[in-house]
């Protein structure tokens, strides 16, 4: 019988983050090994102890304590972690790409009209303090200033009667309406749940965005919460190859495992424009709805029976663009979601967007991103191949 690499892997599995990341170390195996598997629940330092005769040749955990490493690893064990709260030395770490968290909640919401935001963390966590830090100065780029709410990461509902009340007393003194980012979607829960008890109408008062697209968490809250997707899948894989190389014997030192922004999954929570201009918002509402056609701005003016000149300065005065421009953001967001959230091929998502032929979408797109179609979906999604 063939001798197997033995694994140790201790990633939670209780959350789609996790999930996500066994799903591409599992890819990885299958292409590339296979391994056997060593992945139960429990404390990791206690559950490594138990297997030191085992024949585990790496190890890819979660380090619950930054300040802990050494009592969980075994010392010359190759290593790939994954820190719960803070980043851990020595090792590479699996990190979120937490700058461009924040700068691609910042667009999202201009994007939809707003002018006044916040920003609810937890300021014990270096992925929460990085992921605020990048949305206050992407807004303040655009001249906009932000609310902070800054509590400490104490474990999942502890003491969160208390400061279910701090946080509803907080959210009431904010103007409105107003846009939300949360550090992830535990925390967007968090916030709706306060809103409830603020009595506070989501979206139309709050808007809130999380981070992760948890499904689980996102789906079961009221109303259901837009949140950042990440991709997972290709980290996991990526820190499974990045291990194989450790156990070759490959030399550091090795950079950390990015796990990539994708884009924005809308649901109730953050699905409004808040637009005080009501023909602008009109006028934003029609060019959504029609982002699959070739629509111009003559469509646009006519639809609202008003003349394109003066449209065009209402657009400028509360977008900041003009209705052209607004059009091809529209429908490079609708190219860009087919691209990651569909298997879709190249020519039939250009068919489905009413694009004369493919070299003419992808002109566009390339023009507008600066990257094609097809090199726009790899980067973002990874190939596995064997």
């Amino acid at each position: 019988m063939r001798n197997l690499t033995k694994v140790i892997v201790l990633i939670p599995s209780t959350v789609s983050y996790g999930r996500g990341l066994l799903r591409g170390i599992a890819k990885y195996s299958r292409l590339h090994g296979p391994w056997a598997f060593f992945s139960e629940r429990g404390e990791p330092d206690k559950v490594v102890a138990s297997l030191k005769n085992w024949g585990a040749k790496g190890i890819i955990t979660h380090i619950p304590d930054p300040m802990t490493p050494q009592s969980i690893i075994p010392k010359g064990l190759p290593a790939v972690v994954l820190a719960l709260k803070n980043q851990i030395p020595g090792f590479p770490n699996i990190i979120g790409d937490w700058e461009n968290d924040g700068k691609i909640a910042a667009e999202y919401f201009i994007n939809r009209g707003f002018r006044n935001f916040a920003y609810c963390s937890f300021s014990n966590l270096d992925w929460s303090r990085i992921r605020g830090l990048s949305f206050q100065a992407a807004l303040k780029e655009r001249g906009y200033d932000i609310h902070l709410y800054e509590e400490p990461y104490v474990g999942l509902h502890k003491h969160w009667e208390r400061e279910q009340e701090h946080l509803a007393e907080w959210l009431e003194s904010l103007p409105k309406p107003i846009a939300i980012m949360a550090c992830n979607d535990e925390r967007g829960k968090h916030v709706l749940e306060a809103c409830k008890l603020a009595d506070l109408c989501v979206p139309e008062q709050v808007a809130v965005l999380g981070v992760d697209d948890d499904e689980t968490i996102c789906e079961l809250t009221g109303p259901p919460l837009s949140s950042i997707a990440v991709n997972t899948e290709k980290a996991g894989y990526e820190a499974a190859a990045l291990l194989d190389r450790m156990m070759k014997g490959e030399k550091g030192p090795f950079e950390d495992v990015i796990v990539q922004t994708l884009q924005v999954t809308t649901r109730q929570s953050t699905d409004i424009l808040a637009i005080e201009d009501e023909v602008v918002a009109k006028a934003l509402q029609f060019i959504r709805m029609n982002a699959k056609k070739p629509i111009q701005v003559e469509d646009v003016a006519d639809t609202l029976a008003m003349h394109r000149r003066g449209l065009e300065r209402r657009f400028t005065k509360y977008l900041g663009r003009s209705i052209h421009e607004e059009i091809r953001r529209v429908r490079v967001e609708e190219i860009s979601k087919l691209l990651l959230e569909t298997n879709l091929p190249i020519s039939h998502i250009s068919t489905m967007l009413n694009f004369h032929e493919v070299p003419h979408m992808t002109r566009f797109f390339t023009r507008e991103t600066g990257i094609s179609p097809l090199e726009y979906r790899k980067q973002r999604l990874g190939t596995i191949t064997g």
